[in-house]
């Protein structure tokens, strides 16, 4: 079965491959399906914006399309950035830019707690929809560390691993994440549904 990943982002592509390839899955870009779409995130959830991502996709390509809608909710800023986190601060402001505004908002903040939260949506051309959450707990450490991941991964500390998500291997990230959570999640609700029909 092929699915049509409803994102441009190359490491979103591998990581959903890696995850869903045992499944005899295999996750195309947009590009290789012959569509560009571009979708205006207007939801309030990420559950509202995987949505809106995964039908645009769908309906564009004419495929299963999978979307991804993910973000740092961080608990002493009400929750922010949440489903803004790829627009935090406004466009223009690069990774490096966002996680710097980010630790300059919780100078003198406690507490550090925060979680990164990922919602898969898979829209099918005869309307079925199938969608999951995962979350990962964690703190915003005091100073970026790390030289992997992307995001606020050099900013995301999870206190039983004493790293941040910079910090860990792929292996041990995917083990851990948000979205290796909404994915695991995701994959026994696939399973279901391709044994159904």
């Amino acid at each position: 079965m092929k699915l049509v990943l409803a994102s441009k982002n190359k490491k979103k592509l591998v990581e959903m491959n890696d995850i869903l390839s045992h499944l005899g899955i295999e996750v195309c870009s947009e590009a290789e399906a012959g569509v560009d779409v571009e979708v205006e995130e207007t939801g309030t959830t990420f559950e509202e914006n995987s949505l809106l991502k995964a039908k645009a996709v769908m309906e564009a390509s004419g495929l299963p399309a999978i979307a991804d809608d993910s973000g740092l909710c961080v608990d002493a800023l009400g929750g922010a950035p949440g489903v803004y986190s790829a627009r935090y601060g406004g466009e223009g402001l690069d990774d490096v830019q966002r996680y710097q505004l980010l630790l300059e908002n919780m100078k003198g903040q406690m507490p550090r707690t925060a979680r990164f939260v990922s919602v898969i949506t898979c829209c099918f051309p005869n309307g079925d929809v199938l969608s999951a959450r995962g979350e990962c707990e964690g703190t915003v450490a005091f100073a970026p560390m790390g030289e992997g991941g992307f995001g606020y991964d050099p900013i995301f500390f999870v206190p039983g691993l004493k790293k941040t998500f910079s910090q860990l291997t792929a292996e041990e990230k995917n083990a851990i994440s948000h979205r290796g959570k909404a994915l695991e999640a995701f994959q026994v609700k696939l399973k279901e549904y391709l044994n159904k029909n």
